[in-house]
């Protein structure tokens, strides 16, 4: 478990096309770029929204529609 941390496939201040595919238990979109989650807030499922990346953890990323 030491080591770096696999790099996430998403950057802060990048722009994705993405497809919400499932909600959040606090309601918001979940949608994947590479398998890997992002949350973006005010979105439904099946949305086919542009969005950027506003913060990158280790397993997600937080993301804002353009």
């Amino acid at each position: 478990m030491h080591g770096s941390a696999p790099a996430a496939p998403v950057a802060v201040g990048a722009e994705y096309d993405v497809k919400i595919e499932d909600i959040a238990r606090e309601g918001d979109g979940i949608a994947r770029v590479e398998g890997f989650v992002i949350f973006v807030p005010g979105t439904q499922v099946g949305e086919q929204v542009k969005i950027q990346i506003d913060r990158v953890m280790r397993r997600f990323a937080i993301g804002h529609k353009v």
